[in-house]
């Protein structure tokens, strides 16, 4: 039985879906009214990356820079040195990735309270083609001291990881993806900054064999690939991981002792992202055979997000085999 509650349609064809971009514009709205510190800044991309929930309700806490992603970085800084909460968004492929030198130097080596929101993460943001397809964002932000990296699985956990943000002190990267994502979590389920919690647990009279860690969209996907693991007679443990640094270390030390082998799921570059934090942390503490579903060192290219999805490794089918490889190995 899942061990925290879930969304009842979970295992519905009709599950109900939603942007997890949407949760961040609807938690931005929400942290601005609880904190008049909160502001916002955006690069020309206030509809696509919902910052414009914030904007209609606070238009004088509100900066468009326009297309100048590096300057809303140090201007994001400056207004966090002068007491303000700033949250500045763009696509995940611009901020982080164009303004990493002022995210690095303005904001984390000068440890201001400023949170970096990058919309349209991953292979799925679909039709707009390589050149936007973040899938390297995980590994450039977790590298930076300081910085707290979180990719939240559906809309509701991406409003929770808005409102944690704005009551953290210090810098904060919430990765988001663009295209409708199945609903996983409910209101009831908990979320707390570095804090990991098991999605799926096999019924008792099927074994235990593989633990699945997944972050961010695919967290629905290895459910799924939990569930029809199950089926087949081979017990398999989800671990949400919306926190990629800091990592939830205690959970991920149980699920590799309990398990013994390790999948671990994310839209990212399998180098550098979710998986390899977690190889490098049970590497040193408790050497586990691990199988990692990813992009394998490729750039994207354009196609329907489902299509993509599977074409590059990241489906249902995938993390089953997976799964069955790594406990054969």
């Amino acid at each position: 039985m899942n061990i925290v509650p879930l969304n009842p349609k979970l295992f519905d064809k009709d599950v109900e879906q939603a942007p997890i971009r949407q949760g961040f514009g609807d938690g931005l709205l929400e942290a601005g009214e609880q904190d008049s510190r909160v502001v916002a800044l955006c690069a020309d991309l206030t509809e696509s990356t919902t910052i414009h929930i914030f904007k209609k309700r606070f238009p004088e806490r509100y900066v468009q820079v326009g297309i100048s992603e590096q300057s809303m970085a140090s201007v994001a800084s400056g207004m966090a040195a002068m007491g303000k909460i700033p949250f500045f968004s763009s696509y995940a492929m611009f901020s982080p990735g164009r303004n990493w030198e002022q995210i690095r130097t303005t904001i984390c080596y000068n440890h201001v309270n400023a949170k970096v929101i990058g919309s349209h993460a991953g292979i799925s943001v679909g039709p707009d083609g390589g050149t936007h397809q973040a899938i390297e964002d995980i590994a450039i932000t977790r590298v930076i001291p300081r910085m707290v990296v979180i990719a939240p699985c559906d809309k509701i956990e991406a409003q929770k990881a808005t409102l944690a943000a704005a009551k953290y002190d210090g810098p904060v990267y919430i990765r988001l993806a663009r295209e409708g994502t199945p609903i996983v979590t409910t209101a009831e389920t908990p979320f707390a900054i570095g804090k990991a919690e098991i999605f799926f647990a096999p019924k008792e009279d099927v074994p235990l064999q593989v633990g699945i860690i997944a972050t961010g969209s695919l967290v629905h996907n290895a459910i799924m690939a939990a569930k029809e693991l199950e089926t087949a007679g081979i017990g398999a443990k989800v671990l949400n991981l919306p926190t990629i640094k800091p990592l939830d270390e205690e959970a991920v030390r149980s699920l590799a002792k309990e398990c013994r082998a390790i999948v671990t799921v994310e839209e990212h570059q399998r180098k550098g992202g979710m998986g390899s934090a977690v190889a490098e942390f049970l590497a040193q503490t408790l050497p586990t055979k691990q199988e990692f579903i990813g992009v394998d060192d490729h750039f994207g290219q354009s196609g329907t997000p489902n299509e993509l999805v599977e074409y590059y490794g990241m489906g249902t089918k995938a993390i089953v085999e997976a799964a069955k490889k790594v406990i054969a190995r």
